[in-house]
């Protein structure tokens, strides 16, 4: 079982990225927020997990062990697959997902892309007594991004969750103006900006 990976960011893109461990480069999927905390050419390390198929063996990577804790308590719920625990962890953090379920707030759960009602109301069910109460910390930071247009990473990570274009184009904007009329010397990390949008998206129309 591969538990972590340590050493040299080779590569960094919207949905993965690559770590050379001992010469040989591991690439593994991530939530935006984690992969928005690694630098090509720097040291990285994640958390990793690794899920087995008949087709295929995939490495998913997490910040810290709680998320990745997350990642496998979510896999245990009816119906939620990989892909899915990981756009729920893009959207919600460790903590705001249990206060979520320990909330039974079926609206938040719905803001993850491809989740409908009678799949979060499963995960409540599913999960409820598994992730523990919220541990009240959070995580460092990530670096903002430059001022300008909206931020075209967070707009791609939108669009790699399955929102169309002028929709996440639109929700990015939104979301860095309401920001910016409250705390104009702040811009938000790009991890806080991505929830907001998905937020701020609710339940609108995908492409």
């Amino acid at each position: 079982m591969i538990s972590s990976l340590r050493g040299t960011v080779l590569e960094v893109s919207l949905a993965a990225a690559t770590i050379e461990v001992g010469g040989v480069g591991m690439s593994f999927q991530a939530t935006p927020a984690t992969l928005a905390g690694l630098r090509v050419g720097e040291e990285g390390f994640v958390h990793t997990e690794l899920i087995v198929r008949e087709d295929a063996l995939t490495l998913y990577g997490f910040a810290d062990a709680d998320e990745r804790r997350c990642f496998q308590v979510l896999l245990g719920a009816k119906g939620v697959g990989a892909k899915l625990a990981l756009a729920i962890l893009a959207v919600h953090t460790p903590d705001a997902l249990r206060r979520a379920v320990a909330g039974e707030d079926v609206a938040a759960l719905k803001r993850v892309p491809g989740l409908g009602p009678k799949g979060a109301q499963r995960i409540i069910i599913d999960v409820a007594d598994k992730l523990g109460p919220p541990t009240g910390t959070a995580p460092e930071p990530a670096p903002t991004a430059p001022a300008g247009e909206p931020n075209p990473d967070v707009v791609a990570a939108l669009i790699q969750l399955g929102w169309n274009e002028t929709a996440a184009t639109r929700a990015v904007a939104a979301v860095e103006a309401a920001h910016a009329e409250t705390e104009p010397d702040a811009p938000l990390p790009v991890p806080e900006l991505l929830r907001a949008a998905l937020r701020h998206l609710g339940g609108g129309a995908r492409g």
